[in-house]
């Protein structure tokens, strides 16, 4: 046993300071016996109002990362896992493969991020042609574009929520959540997928499945199920989507 309330595992998780729903969804998702240990990236200044403001908000979490990874590794966990988003999927495929390399060499363990547990995902479900939904700005959303095109899959729109700051990503109501997978979904589209880690989506996602008849991941259930999958540990859980719930 490797920790009282972590005996299976101890999943160290990153998050921006500004990030509320991350640590939430993984705990929400009550895998027995493993167990989150989180570092905060520092974000003094929350505004990502445009395209400038969004790339502020990279330079504050590339300059704090190497802190929270310090902080977490304290915990002695089995695997790193990254809960923000935007910085996976900067720099396309290649982007991300740098990303978890640096990571590795960082910590000496192994790393799930939203980006490549995303595109495992896809494929889990057999899903080519996809929408796409942020709570970014232009800039990050073609980043996410790319990732996933150069991924191999035809993604027919990125829509970005352009949320003002930071924290207003957990504000977002599922109101206007529905109204973008409406507008998002049709029949030549085989997956919904939403990013944006502090974005509050893995129930609403889960209901949207039965209704729409197709899978609608959401980020954090994509990322736990890849952290707990790679890890071996199969675990079905209910209540966050057919994807931890079927695979």
């Amino acid at each position: 046993m490797t920790n009282a309330v972590g005996p299976r595992a101890v999943f160290g998780v990153v998050v921006p300071s500004t990030n509320t729903v991350v640590e939430h969804d993984y705990w929400t998702a009550g895998v027995h016996g493993v167990a989150y240990r989180a570092g905060s990236m520092y974000i003094p200044d929350p505004v990502m109002g445009d395209d400038r403001g969004f790339q502020a908000l990279l330079v504050q979490i590339r300059a704090s990362i190497d802190t929270a990874v310090r902080d977490v590794l304290t915990a002695e966990p089995d695997r790193m896992v990254m809960g923000m988003s935007a910085e996976t999927f900067w720099g396309g495929v290649e982007g991300n493969a740098a990303f978890e390399r640096r990571l590795r060499d960082r910590t000496g363990l192994p790393v799930t991020t939203g980006a490549s547990a995303c595109r495992a995902a896809l494929r889990e479900l057999g899903c080519r042609r996809i929408a796409v939904f942020s709570p970014y700005q232009p800039v990050a959303d073609r980043e996410v574009g790319r990732f996933f095109t150069e991924a191999g899959f035809d993604v027919t729109a990125v829509t970005g929520l352009r949320c003002p700051t930071a924290m207003d990503i957990a504000r977002v109501p599922d109101e206007r959540l529905r109204r973008v997978v409406d507008e998002l979904d049709g029949p030549d589209v085989d997956a919904v997928v939403q990013v944006g880690t502090n974005l509050s989506f893995v129930a609403l996602a889960d209901a949207l499945e039965a209704e729409l008849g197709k899978p609608v991941i959401a980020i954090n259930s994509a990322t736990l199920w890849h952290a707990l999958r790679e890890h071996g540990i199969e675990d079905r859980v209910d209540g966050a989507g057919s994807l931890l719930r079927e695979h």
